[in-house]
């Protein structure tokens, strides 16, 4: 199943205006195979909410990240969450330096 940019945009929960499809057009051709993953991204993004943690479009650099600001006592089962699913769909990350955000780089091949 291939999303459209506007229903990317919607399942994480942004409203759609020019500006953002524009921006979430410079993530998709960023990011390796994005259409090989798109799928996956979203069931990571329903798997995180519960645990207030979410997939979020970078405002520094033209990928999807990672934001687990999940309670003190949830992050490391977030980080698990994260780093399960990176492995089992072979995904790149790329770990924020001092922050519990990871870029989505793309599929590895």
């Amino acid at each position: 199943m291939k999303y459209t940019v506007e229903a990317m945009l919607t399942q994480l929960g942004y409203s759609f205006n020019e500006s953002v499809k524009v921006q979430m057009e410079r993530i998709i051709k960023n990011t390796k195979d994005f259409l090989t993953i798109q799928k996956h991204i979203v069931q990571l993004s329903d798997a995180l909410k519960p645990f207030q943690a979410h997939i979020a479009m970078s405002n520094s650099n033209d990928y999807l990240k990672i934001k687990n600001e999940s309670e003190k006592n949830s992050i490391k089962t977030v980080d698990n969450i994260i780093h399960d699913w990176a492995q089992k769909y072979k995904i790149a990350l790329k770990k924020v330096d001092g922050k519990n955000t990871y870029y989505i780089l793309g599929f590895k091949s």
